[in-house]
């Protein structure tokens, strides 16, 4: 513990620019030589049509070694991520777990619950696959029911999603993408990061109608399969797209016969009703009965809660703590989790929304001395090309919680490494930045990002930003670039 506190110490005074003592000494010639060379690397020709946002600034003297675009708003795609982390962290604290509750107003008879059995969720997103965690909390949850005496449950399953608005979508997401699985709804309840799995499999003939599934049961979504077999060796082109007020799936093109299946991510429409629909399914092949609900396709027929002062908690379970839940959403960049975080900030201020969600952010940034006309936080996750953010500021949240011992260990942790894991891990392999450099990736259309911490040869710790926007040149071009520029900063010398 004594060791714990001495870093930290030395943490915060490192951060908080040391005199100039024992601040790293100046070498305005190794300055000026980094400066022309990150110049270079940005002036490329092959980004002539593109716009970069770049700052490079020291954590140990507080210097802005490198400065390009710096106040100019970017679209950040995932690092805006970078803030609803912060936002959460500094708000709901990295102990912080989400619970949802099995609850009943009616009594049981005969190991019969004589009426509905509630869900009542608070945004958990990780009951999912992951770890098998979806089936260990069925499993606690049908242990909890038996314990109670019930065995059958009469009425049905009915969701509670209150604490959360039903605005499902983040502002400013494009139609053409909604059925993809990274374009996933939020809601209070949600199963298996409210996705679903498609498979497409080839017949033997070309020509024939291609073999189209949905795996995941309970979905509420409809195929039409109008893929076929093409000629062996030929291209897959098939494409998956579903109308905005609907739930239909139209399944195009051709997968080529001797070809692997293939199997795309989708997101469900409505999260409540997939999750009642996934729990009901679980719980009846662990042996609790439950009665026959509606056509719950609809969600108007779902019958209503009995309100919360007339029910009693049977069982409730708890997620992993933030850190954790944090880690998978910075190391993959979930969508989902940073679109839950954003909306549990609001909650936790008296309104799940995510313009609640902003107004939270929008104080710690305030008093963090990060103007409010420097970003534009439309989400929560980046996928809404409304967000923006210039490279000075998120190089400012990348400093206060480097340098805040209540942030630093959990903060860093969850940062991709280069060369490792997470979504840099192929990248800057064979450098000094590999298993050095750590940050975050940013990527929809004709945007990348990569913001993150990278320590020098001499040990000095540098927090940078790099955001291109507007080019239409391949993306890995783009992140060959940056890449180059992190290098560069892991063999700076003073």
């Amino acid at each position: 513990m004594a060791r714990v506190a001495v870093a930290a110490a030395l943490l915060v005074a490192g951060c908080t620019h040391a005199p100039p003592a024992t601040a790293p000494k100046s070498n305005p010639a190794a300055e000026r030589a980094l400066a022309a060379d990150l110049t270079k690397i940005f002036a490329a020709p092959a980004m002539q049509n593109g716009l970069w946002g770049v700052e490079v600034r020291s954590l140990d003297s507080g210097r802005v070694l490198f400065s390009l675009n710096a106040h100019k708003l970017m679209m950040p795609a995932s690092n805006m991520k970078i803030l609803t982390l912060a936002s959460a962290a500094e708000t709901l604290g990295w102990d912080y777990r989400f619970t949802t509750y099995l609850e009943a107003a009616q009594p049981v008879v005969d190991g019969v619950l004589m009426g509905n059995l509630i869900v009542r969720g608070t945004g958990d997103p990780t009951i999912n696959t992951r770890g098998n965690r979806a089936a260990a909390v069925f499993d606690e949850w049908v242990a909890g029911l038996k314990a109670a005496g019930i065995s059958r449950i009469a009425g049905v399953i009915v969701p509670d999603d209150e604490v959360f608005d039903r605005q499902w979508l983040g502002r400013g997401w494009s139609w053409d993408y909604l059925q993809d699985g990274y374009a996933a709804p939020v809601g209070a309840l949600e199963l298996n990061e409210n996705v679903v799995k498609l498979t497409a499999t080839p017949r033997s003939t070309a020509g024939a109608q291609a073999d189209v599934t949905i795996l995941s049961p309970g979905s509420g979504l409809e195929i039409l399969n109008l893929a076929v077999t093409g000629e062996p060796g030929t291209q897959s082109t098939l494409d998956v797209v579903r109308r905005t007020d609907g739930q239909v799936l139209e399944v195009t093109g051709s997968i080529p016969a001797g070809a692997p299946p293939v199997m795309r991510d989708i997101a469900v429409v409505d999260p409540s009703n997939t999750f009642v629909r996934g729990m009901t399914a679980a719980l009846q092949a662990r042996g609790i009965a439950v009665g026959r609900p509606g056509d719950d396709r609809f969600p108007g027929l779902m019958p209503e809660a009995e309100p919360r002062s007339q029910r009693r908690i049977i069982v409730q379970t708890e997620s992993a703590p933030l850190r954790e839940i944090a880690t998978v959403m910075m190391k993959v960049s979930q969508n989902l989790y940073a679109e839950t975080l954003l909306k549990a900030v609001g909650a936790s201020k008296g309104a799940g929304t995510v313009a609640a969600g902003r107004e939270a952010s929008r104080a710690i940034f305030d008093a963090w001395g990060i103007p409010a006309g420097t970003y534009v936080q439309a989400d929560g996750s980046g996928l809404s090309r409304y967000d923006f953010v210039t490279a000075d500021a998120l190089v400012t949240i990348l400093e206060h919680l480097f340098c805040d011992p209540r942030h630093h260990d959990a903060f860093v942790a969850t940062l991709p490494i280069a060369g490792r894991d997470g979504t840099i891990s192929t990248r800057m392999k064979g450098t000094r930045a590999e298993g050095n450099a750590t940050a975050k990736t940013g990527s929809i259309a004709n945007v990348r990002a990569l913001s993150g911490y990278v320590r020098t040869q001499d040990g000095e710790t540098l927090a940078f930003s790099i955001l291109a926007n507007s080019f239409t040149i391949p993306s890995a071009t783009v992140n060959a670039i940056a890449d180059q520029a992190v290098v560069r900063l892991a063999d700076y010398a003073r």
